[in-house]
């Protein structure tokens, strides 16, 4: 009787064995069909290639194309106004939150490097509450939205010229 589960488990290797035997070669790869990855320029003889081929062709993704809509709102010297120019993206922006009462974003307020750093966390809170209350003004819940400034802390631009500052001043809306 001890001998009972010795011979069935033997057996059971045997059939385990069996069953993952193959008379397909593996080293043989006269027969099979490989696909290329290789382009094909169009007309160059796309279809004369066989039908076990691939057409591939490459596709040039452009990384600002799969990133979402703009979401940055740039502003003048010693100002939280928000400029005509940026309407479209805060109603676009509006009605994306609108639409979906779940999401949550947050609105980061920054600056420039100029100025002290309690005037420039008290100025970049006034941008993010600026991008907030036009939201808000546009169906947007408060409840969805909370402005935060980081001030001069966190430069999207490094150095000191007119053109790093006009990209420091700003607030960005980010999702959470």
């Amino acid at each position: 009787m001890k001998r009972l589960p010795l011979i069935f488990g033997a057996l059971a290797v045997t059939l385990f064995a069996a069953g993952c035997s193959s008379p397909v070669k593996l080293d043989d790869k006269s027969d099979v069909p490989i696909e290329s990855r290789t382009p094909t320029p169009a007309g160059a003889g796309g279809a004369a290639q066989g039908a076990g081929q691939s057409q591939v062709t490459t596709v040039n993704v452009d990384k600002s194309a799969t990133t979402s809509v703009a979401r940055i709102v740039y502003f003048d010297y010693d100002s939280y106004v928000v400029k005509d120019e940026f309407r479209p993206l805060i109603e676009s922006q509006a009605k994306r939150l609108a639409a979906n009462r779940n999401q949550r974003a947050t609105i980061e307020g920054h600056t420039d490097e100029r100025g002290g750093r309690e005037y420039n966390l008290a100025l970049g809170q006034k941008r993010a509450e600026a991008v907030l209350k036009s939201l808000t003004l546009l169906g947007v819940a408060d409840t969805q939205l909370e402005a935060v400034s980081f001030g001069k802390e966190r430069p999207a631009v490094q150095g000191s010229d007119e053109a790093a500052w006009a990209k420091n001043r700003r607030a960005e809306l980010k999702d959470r």
